[in-house]
């Protein structure tokens, strides 16, 4: 796969990643914590699928086939960077949103 695809596969799977924590923050907000788990599970489906793209970066290099380094790929470094915090954010928005509700008696 050309290195411009690699780096187009990273930003789809970490903004889809990110797409679904901000779903789940949302629907944490609005109390539908079920829901919440599932887009929270579908930003996991989606950070793994980007993550082997990385993983099989790391093993090329590894074996004396690196890519050049471009400017996209630090790029898309940074987008797959982004989504596992938000991932980590998500899942802390989730619980805080629970106990709220919880403490607030609307659960």
């Amino acid at each position: 796969m050309a290195n411009m695809e690699v780096a187009m596969g990273l930003i789809a799977g970490a903004g889809d990643a990110r797409s679904s924590c901000m779903e789940a923050i949302q629907l944490a907000k609005e109390g539908n914590f079920q829901e919440a788990k599932e887009a929270l599970h579908r930003a996991d489906d989606s950070m793994v699928a980007a993550h082997e793209i990385q993983t099989d970066l790391i093993r090329e290099e590894m074996s004396g086939n690196s890519a050049p380094v471009s400017l996209l790929m630090v790029h898309a470094q940074d987008h797959l960077n982004l989504a596992l915090v938000m991932r980590d954010v998500a899942d802390e928005f989730l619980q805080v949103h629970q106990k709220l509700i919880e403490l607030e008696g609307k659960g």
